[in-house]
């Protein structure tokens, strides 16, 4: 696949490599890569929420500078579909009008997306497969075949008027994956033969010594699991997206005569588009709707299900707290929990964990059998990745900092001069050039909260009035004065999250009586600047509020003229 975009290269020209998601944190990646009038952006990803983010639906990258310079935005390459490159694709195209290039799966997931939340110009989808090259004005991307824990992921190699820059993607060495399609170690051996400028190598694993163990290992634990409680029903919880894990479980579920029953949106999308697209096999007979488990025995069931993270919203949360409509679990049910929790995610699994052991259902996860596998490269497999491609410059990616010195560590041990690797930030541009590499400057970069069908509109205000709410509640009081400046009825307090009104009236009563005498003293002076008397009354109450409870609940004056 070619697209003519052939430019004059301009040598005094400097490559810009940036990242606007992936560093100082898990997911979000996106990496952008600009050469004069030209620009490739890598990824599209959304986040998870922090705990002081309540209300956020979720992250994703803040895009101004790609905004501004749209007219040079060649494309977007996609090396995988997972959400965390690939989430934010329907919130970057309200913005940005661009096509879009990646494997059949990336694009099958991606589809389903644009149709729940249409951009306003419909992208431009172009299907490549491991192999192939795409001109994109200066840049020639070349995607090449890894292994990850979904199918159809890549890496991309991008030739560049300054050299070849190596973009890993997310990747671990399988020498015995589920599609038997290893990893193409060869073509990146020639590419390192050939001369690679800068590795972008994610470190999500860097910590980690050894090799990530195969997706096979997963197998022989289910096969295991389904023999032990082959009279049980079986719940298994697992990330949507990782299509060779469905696939096992199918695979063991048919061999032990069970029928299949998927739940939660999002794995019945993946699993649908990765059926069309052949990418998991669905032996005859084998799945069936949720509406008809009543036909058979509980130990004639698999449930594969969303909720593997404790997700509020998905199909295990709604099970383990009695909330699912056509599932519930009873002491015939064992749940496992094939995943391990992403950092930050610890709580609600364990919330889940616990609402399902009050229930009498039996629970197995990661610590007791292996039951899930890291698709991320641990340091052996980064060092045989540096070993192949013998980079001259190396910026870590995709992770937090202590991911990303650790990949920084593995740099040094491997050869790679301390100064010729580079440890960014978020929006810190590296310039390239014939004559080294330095960083140079900075673009906007950071967060866009989406909440609901708003994305952007959630700042620090909202953030902080939405936590001062949480944690201190809310007065409000209600007055309503004349054109003589006298109070006609009112103040009424209502809290909300400060106290119980019932158990507190003497406090209310006060409170009322402070806000009283708050407005009469100002209007008296026959002040009528409004802004005047609602900071007073909050001042007021706000001091003997605090005085009596040591609280700081959020204090709203309103005031209605007549």
């Amino acid at each position: 696949m070619e697209r003519k975009q052939q430019r004059k290269v301009d040598k005094g020209v400097k490559l810009k490599v940036m990242c606007l998601g992936g560093l100082e944190e898990i997911g979000k990646n996106m990496t952008v890569l600009e050469y004069g009038d030209d620009i490739i952006v890598i990824d599209c990803g959304m986040g998870f929420p922090d705990d002081d983010m309540p209300g956020v639906d979720l992250v994703i990258p803040d895009i101004s500078y790609l905004i501004n310079n749209a007219h040079k935005i060649r494309g977007i390459l996609i090396t995988h579909g997972h959400e965390d490159h690939i989430g934010a694709v329907p919130y970057i195209l309200q913005q940005i009008d661009a096509p879009i290039y990646g494997t059949r799966l990336s694009l099958g997931i991606i589809e389903g997306k644009l149709d729940e939340n249409p951009p306003p110009n419909y992208p431009e989808l172009y299907t490549v497969e491991a192999g192939d090259v795409v001109n994109l004005g200066v840049f020639k991307a070349e995607f090449i075949h890894v292994n990850h824990s979904i199918a159809d992921a890549c890496a991309i190699a991008i030739k560049t008027p300054v050299g070849l820059v190596y973009h890993s993607g997310d990747f671990k060495l399988d020498v015995s994956p589920i599609d038997g399609k290893m990893m193409d170690l060869a073509r990146i051996g020639q590419l390192g033969n050939e001369g690679v400028t800068l590795l972008l190598c994610e470190s999500t694993n860097a910590e980690r010594p050894g090799f990530t163990p195969s997706e096979r290992t997963v197998g022989s634990s289910l096969e295991r699991i389904f023999n032990q409680y082959e009279n049980k029903r079986l719940i298994i919880a697992t990330f949507s997206s990782n299509v060779h894990r469905v696939q096992q479980i199918i695979n063991t579920s048919a061999r032990h005569n069970r029928k299949v029953v998927i739940l939660g949106r999002s794995m019945v999308n993946v699993i649908g588009a990765a059926a069309e697209l052949g990418y998991i096999e669905l032996p005859d007979g084998v799945l069936i709707d949720v509406s008809e488990m009543k036909r058979y025995k509980p130990d004639e069931i698999t449930i594969i299900t969303t909720g593997s993270q404790g997700e509020p919203m998905s199909a295990l949360h709604r099970i383990a707290f009695s909330e699912h409509n056509q599932v519930k679990i009873n002491a015939n049910d064992v749940v496992i929990l094939s995943s391990s929790a992403i950092p930050g995610n610890e709580k609600f699994v364990g919330r889940i964990i616990n609402a399902l052991v009050r229930n009498g259902v039996r629970v197995v996860h990661e610590s007791s059998e292996d039951l899930h596998v890291s698709g991320h490269a641990c340091r052996e497999e980064i060092k045989l990745l540096m070993a192949l491609l013998k980079p001259k410059y190396l910026m870590p990616i995709h992770g937090e900092y202590r991911h990303l010195y650790a990949n920084k560590d593995i740099g040094e041990f491997m050869g790679i001069p301390a100064d010729r690797i580079f440890v960014s930030d978020l929006g810190r541009v590296l310039e390239i050039d014939r004559k080294g590499a330095r960083f140079n400057g900075e673009v906007p970069a950071g967060n866009v909260l989406v909440d609901g069908s708003g994305v952007g509109d959630i700042g620090s205000v909202v953030l902080r009035d939405r936590k001062h709410l949480a944690e201190d509640g809310l007065v409000v009081i209600v007055a309503t004065v004349d054109s003589y400046g006298e109070i006609v009825s009112g103040p009424d307090v209502v809290s909300r999250g400060f106290v119980y009104v019932k158990e507190s009236e003497e406090l209310m009563a006060r409170v009322k009586e402070i806000a009283t005498q708050s407005i009469l003293k100002v209007m008296t002076k026959r002040n009528r600047d409004w802004t005047t008397i609602k900071n007073n009354i909050k001042d007021d109450v706000a001091k003997f509020v605090f005085k009596e409870t040591k609280r700081k609940p959020m204090i709203l004056p309103v005031i209605m003229d007549i």
